[in-house]
């Protein structure tokens, strides 16, 4: 479980090193996260593991490589179908996590921007709400794409814009009425690009893809409290925690308590639920 929850004693960022790169820092980010993330995220990010599975038909004598893997739920279910399963993610503390929720499993500390396979390994490739948080993400469609056998199919996911990623439009909206969004950290890629289907498709087909599908898949996120939508991202995300982390104290709890009042609209029958989406594309 997380440590005790204290908004006045941010999690490191690079807040600190405006010159580090937005890679150094998603990374140092999600070496900080772990535990934040696996409490609050869950629930969340497992609700498209089995459509992603579907859509690339993963199964007993596939060879599946899921990128990103975080604490491992994309690669646990892939193992429980059947695949020969092997998983990486940049974040040792992730990959340590990961090992100790599931066995029989490869877990691989990798970098999704350099892969260390040889080309035409596997027969499918996942990614789950992987590619938002890296700083070359086209870098990283070529190596999945490099990897994959001929006829192998990669799937991915991403959220949806924040209209229909409900929580990141309060959060958003939140900071930008509270707080400060010009705060200094590292600046990605825009974190909602790949929302946007033509663009999801055409940077897939410039990394060799044939064919790409692409579908929405709505969701809900369940919060058992009103203050556990800022806590969630306060402890469980690098880039938009990190924007939260660096506020100055006085705004910062201006914000948690704007949140809170917006996750108050959402509740039902003293459960928080909140509508979320994203973006499913599968590429061959």
């Amino acid at each position: 479980m997380s440590p005790e929850f204290n908004p006045a004693k941010p999690l490191q960022t690079s807040t600190e090193s405006p010159a580090q790169s937005f890679k150094e820092f998603e990374h140092e980010g999600w070496q900080s996260v772990a535990d934040g993330y696996h409490d609050h995220f869950r629930a969340l990010t497992m609700q498209t593991i089995e459509p992603m599975l579907k859509a690339v038909d993963a199964g007993v004598g596939t060879n599946l490589l899921d990128i990103a893997t975080g604490p491992g739920y994309v690669a646990d279910a892939a193992k429980r179908q059947g695949a020969d399963v092997t998983a990486v993610d940049f974040s040792a503390e992730m990959i340590e996590r990961a090992k100790k929720l599931y066995t029989g499993i490869d877990f691989q500390v990798g970098d999704a921007e350099a892969l260390a396979f040889a080309d035409q390994t596997f027969d499918i490739i996942t990614m789950n709400f992987g590619l938002l948080h890296l700083e070359n993400p086209e870098k990283a469609l070529k190596e999945a794409f490099r990897v994959l056998k001929p006829g192998g199919v990669f799937a991915l996911t991403v959220w949806s814009t924040p209209d229909k990623a409900v929580a990141f439009d309060k959060i958003l909206a939140a900071v930008k009425a509270h707080g400060d969004a010009t705060v200094k950290i590292p600046v990605g890629p825009p974190f909602f690009r790949f929302s946007d289907f033509e663009e999801m498709k055409k940077s897939l087909m410039a990394a060799g893809f044939k064919t790409v599908q692409i579908d929405e898949i709505e969701m809900v996120w369940q919060l058992p409290h009103e203050d556990d939508l800022f806590k969630a991202f306060f402890t469980g995300t690098p880039r938009t925690g990190g924007l939260l982390r660096a506020q100055e104290e006085e705004k910062l709890a201006s914000i948690k308590d704007a949140i809170a009042a917006c996750a108050r609209e959402y509740s039902d029958g003293g459960t928080i639920r909140i509508p979320m989406s994203s973006v499913l594309a599968t590429a061959r």
